[in-house]
């Protein structure tokens, strides 16, 4: 899990220091629900497919990015009952709304650490700004996805 600490943590809250147990309510609401949603079934992962060295340098090959949910329906040694649930899940999902539901979280995460601190604004080098995201083209049109 360290491996992904910047794109699973970091990226989203921030550096801020969350220490008390509404933020850290509000955290594991988060995760539980809408950020492990959107991460597995809309956020595509390059993985490493091998490494080698050439003299000094590592040359590194990927396979084609995919989200968690792409690998699983592709793996031949997943039930078809697991899969079809997960179908289920997808097929439910709007990114958009999901996209909607974790930043009103992390807005809510904000403002408890603002209250927390008395302070009138959050530092915004700490904190994920809204404007990084970018879209990519996938099965189902258009999905919002961060950079």
């Amino acid at each position: 899990m360290e491996q992904k600490n910047w794109t699973h943590v970091r990226k989203k809250v921030g550096y801020l220091r969350y220490d008390t147990e509404e933020e850290q309510r509000i955290l594991n609401d988060l995760y539980r629900n809408e950020l492990k949603l959107f991460k597995n079934f809309f956020q595509p992962v390059m993985k490493l497919v091998s490494k080698e060295r050439v003299g000094g340098i590592i040359k590194r090959k990927y396979d084609r990015p995919q989200t968690p949910y792409q690998r699983v329906m592709e793996a031949d040694d997943i039930a078809n009952i697991a899969k079809n649930t997960l179908r289920e899940i997808y097929l439910s999902l709007n990114p958009a709304k999901l996209k909607r539901e974790i930043d009103a979280k992390l807005d809510k995460l904000y403002s408890t650490y603002q209250k927390k601190n008395n302070s009138p604004k959050v530092d915004m080098n700490k904190k994920i700004h809204p404007s990084s995201v970018r879209f990519y083209i996938a099965e189902r049109g258009a999905v919002r996805l961060d950079s």
